[in-house]
């Protein structure tokens, strides 16, 4: 392994964590002069998430499952403060709660603590992916009595699979299907597990294929995974690239859904960020619209990459998991991490120890 694939690789899995919280505290805020009014300065470091939640219908979603609250069904367990996230389960009925109510800047959102726990599942030089493993993992992450992680908000798909998982399921069978399960959240725990493969020597097809089989345990689509197959093949391409290797080109091949044509020319425009993402694309965690976002905002900010993870902040919406994947990009593009924010984590030490065990 050359010094060039490991500083990236480095950088790629340090900035997953920055650009999840970089982006916590406007999570979701969907009307972005709500998030002008919230930090008139911008978001250009680690910030509290503001009590009040303009956009927050964290209140319609359902404790006992996946998707919205449902009047017609029988009463059903509840997985949100009996299962999961207990002792957070009052925030849930109460309008305008922050998502991320409560936390701290610098402290990381669930999906980022899911990439933090596969990581430490593949600690060691001989230490590849295990399903079971990960599974049992990812149980204790979620369940566990003392809670293990400081968010507030779990999405779709962990109360879909925790709830199938109560119903007595298999857990390699738990995966919820849902309206929002082709999401760019799903894609949050793909690196570290593309990269930390690649660098055991596994192929990238047979990487490949183990991306897929693991975004199925708990995003079961064929289009998300489609999308899976695209990144992981640019996040090899970019951790193994030339130095001469153009790199827009390597982004503007991932396109998935929206042509390469029409994402050059968004590229290319002079059209504020604001108006290309949440006009032309959606700011929402649908994959359609979430994945071209991010290589647009990698095509056009690669220079300058805490500005892109800013910018990925300010314009709204699923910006936290967004971020999580365009902060790798860039950090593999540039091989440093964007800013000097990775030491601010809360979770610095962790997160760099658990990198080092995948990377080396």
């Amino acid at each position: 392994m050359t010094d060039n694939v490991s500083s990236r690789a480095i950088a790629a899995l340090r900035n997953l964590f920055i650009g999840d919280s970089l982006a916590m505290p406007v999570h979701w805020f969907y009307n972005v002069h709500d998030i002008d009014r919230a930090f008139p300065d911008g978001i250009t470091t680690f910030e509290t998430p503001p009590e009040f939640h303009p956009s927050s219908i964290m209140s319609m979603h359902s404790t006992s499952g996946g998707g919205r609250k449902r009047t017609d069904s029988p009463t059903q367990n509840e997985i949100v403060g009996g299962v999961i996230l207990k002792g957070k389960q009052s925030f849930w009925n109460r309008p305008n709660v922050h998502y991320h109510q409560g936390m701290n800047p610098g402290d990381n959102t669930l999906n980022a603590y899911c990439a933090l726990t596969l990581m430490q599942t593949m600690g060691g030089p001989d230490q590849h992916y295990d399903r079971d493993t990960f599974l049992q993992a990812y149980i204790q992450l979620m369940t566990a009595e003392e809670p293990a992680h400081p968010d507030t908000y779990a999405e779709s798909y962990h109360r879909g699979f925790f709830a199938n998982l109560e119903k007595g399921l298999s857990p390699h069978k738990c995966g919820a299907v849902t309206h929002d399960t082709p999401s760019i959240g799903g894609l949050v725990t793909i690196a570290p597990l593309a990269i930390g493969e690649r660098l055991r020597g596994l192929s990238l097809a047979d990487t490949r294929k183990l991306c897929r089989s693991h975004l199925a345990l708990t995003h079961p689509d064929n289009f998300l995974a489609d999308i899976c197959d695209a990144y992981v093949e640019l996040i090899d391409a970019l951790l193994f690239r030339d130095d001469d290797t153009n790199v827009q080109e390597l982004l503007l091949k991932a396109t998935r859904g929206l042509s390469r044509r029409d994402l050059t020319k968004l590229v290319e425009s002079n059209r504020p960020e604001r108006e290309v993402i949440g006009r032309e694309l959606s700011t929402a965690c649908y994959i359609t619209d979430a994945w071209p976002a991010v290589l647009y905002l990698a095509c056009k900010h690669h220079q300058e990459p805490l500005r892109a993870l800013q910018i990925n902040a300010e314009v709204g919406g699923d910006s936290v998991h967004r971020g999580a994947v365009l902060g790798v990009l860039l950090g593999l593009i540039n091989g440093e991490e964007a800013g000097n924010l990775f030491a601010r984590l809360t979770e610095q030490t962790s997160i760099n120890r658990a990198i080092e065990d995948c990377v080396f």
